[in-house]
């Protein structure tokens, strides 16, 4: 069988999900189990997505180093996929400022390595207990540029809130300008056909600078801080 790039024999792993595969479901709940015990106690925390493919030097990895030692130096632990470009300046910029830095991994074909600035990591074969593992211990998502992988994490978490799966909290969409294209699509073709409501865009904050993002964290928590 060919994929859309015509390769042959691609073997996927949906495909080699059997019935009966009951060991499967073991090691599904085992990753389950060993995120939850290596992420105990992180709180307060937030995520920080974004491209893997941005190097130091450009601006938008330095604004992304900058919030995560923004972060660190609030006592928040900053979370990250674990990988290169925008995770890594988050990591870096935590790590730099000596807070709390985790990476959370995913196992590619060909092979996502852990940055150097991870303190604590965690590796996921299954996408889906990752992506639990990323917003479990969110207090806010923190999104820069980024592709496909990053777009999948902001609607998914969007999808969570807007359906009362968990409770709203800050989506911060850092660069207005890069962001702004999206965000005019949603209200002319979302919100104008009535897909979705015009109260659901309150769950998203636009900004262009670290400060603008732990002004908007600070705020959250200090407001649902439980005692």
């Amino acid at each position: 069988m060919k994929d859309c790039n015509g390769n042959e024999g691609m073997q996927y792993l949906i495909d080699d999900m059997k019935v009966g595969d009951t060991w499967r479901i073991f090691k599904i709940l085992a990753e389950f189990v060993e995120g939850f015990e290596k992420l105990a106690g992180i709180d307060p925390a937030v995520t920080v997505f974004g491209s893997a493919r941005v190097k130091e030097g450009d601006p938008k990895y330095e604004l992304s180093r900058e919030i995560g030692r923004r972060l660190a130096a609030e006592g928040i632990t900053v979370v990250t996929g674990g990988g290169p470009g925008i995770m890594e300046a988050a990591n870096r910029g935590a790590f730099e400022a000596g807070g709390q830095s985790v990476g959370l991994n995913i196992e590619l074909p060909f092979e996502q390595k852990i940055n150097p600035y991870v303190r604590k990591s965690v590796t996921f074969e299954y996408f889906f207990v990752r992506k639990v593992m990323l917003v479990k211990y969110a207090n806010a998502f923190i999104i820069l540029p980024g592709g496909f992988g990053t777009m999948d994490e902001l609607f998914e978490a969007l999808t969570l809130i807007q359906t009362g799966k968990i409770m709203p909290f800050p989506m911060i969409l850092v660069d207005r300008e890069y962001w702004s294209g999206m965000l005019d699509w949603i209200k002319k073709s979302m919100v104008d056909n009535g897909f979705i409501s015009k109260q659901d865009l309150n769950y998203i904050q636009s900004v262009d600078t670290a400060e603008e993002v732990i002004t908007i964290v600070r705020q959250f928590l200090d407001t649902n801080r439980t005692v």
